[in-house]
């Protein structure tokens, strides 16, 4: 089976700066792959590749079979949800406009907006009380959860994560890993979800892809990352294991 999102040859260079160099990575339909490692590394970059936040300065990015670069930008980016650390939900809008927006603006019928927000809503855990209120009312966690029901609006096959949980506290990030990855499992999602965190990265993921100054340096099944032998991957567990950071750019 053809992966449904490659990365060819990818190299990146923004305002005369290498970002990513000689990346090629599959993610294979229905699979969670984390692209772990440090600030800098070019992990949220490569994630932007894939609905044209930014752009390949050569390489190429396929989704389904096709260039992002030869799909109109809108409709791809419709087609794939998208969810950030900060939510970046509308502060004028109540929960369930936040979450209908993107049905309303494809012109959906008002009731199947409805009842998709009440759907999505109770899929993340959020009761019918929260579907007028707005976001300041919300903690960081309810946001969250609002976030992910947006991004699961249009019933996309992929998501992109950009560190979506990295701004809770450890309790509230524990819960919501654990129902995330629930949860995408359920909807077979195919998931790309980038991540600092190596805990993080070995709870949700099926494979994990470490990156080192913009390259991709290891690619392990999350149950063997932590036995690999070659570097810098072996020094990044091992700076985790004992809390220090001392790999460096």
């Amino acid at each position: 089976m053809d992966p449904l999102v490659s990365f060819e040859d990818i190299a990146v260079t923004l305002a005369a700066k290498q970002i990513l160099t000689g990346v090629s990575l599959n993610v294979a339909e229905g699979e969670i792959l984390m692209l772990l490692g440090r600030s800098g590394s070019g992990k949220t970059t490569l994630l932007k590749l894939v609905n044209r936040l930014v752009t390949p300065s050569s390489g190429r990015v396929v989704v389904n079979g096709r260039d992002v670069m030869e799909s109109e930008v809108i409709g791809l980016r419709r087609g794939i949800g998208y969810a950030i650390q900060n939510v970046g939900l509308m502060p004028h809008m109540t929960v369930a406009e936040n979450v209908g927006l993107l049905p309303r603006l494809q012109a959906w019928k008002q009731r199947d907006v409805d009842a998709r927000v009440r759907e999505l809503l109770e899929l993340v855990g959020l009761a019918a009380s929260f579907h007028e209120r707005y976001p300041r009312q919300l903690s960081g966690g309810e946001q969250q959860r609002v976030g992910i029901a947006r991004a699961l609006a249009n019933d996309p096959p992929l998501l992109l994560m950009d560190e979506p949980f990295g701004a809770l506290d450890p309790v509230t990030r524990s819960q919501l890993q654990q129902d995330f990855a629930e949860l995408v499992k359920r909807l077979k999602k195919t998931v790309i979800f980038v991540t600092h965190d190596l805990h993080e990265a070995l709870r949700i993921g099926d494979r994990v892809a470490f990156l080192h100054a913009g390259r991709v340096v290891g690619v392990r099944a999350a149950e063997d990352f932590e036995s690999a032998q070659e570097e810098p991957v072996r020094e990044y567990v091992a700076a985790f294991r004992d809390g220090t950071s001392r790999l460096k750019q």
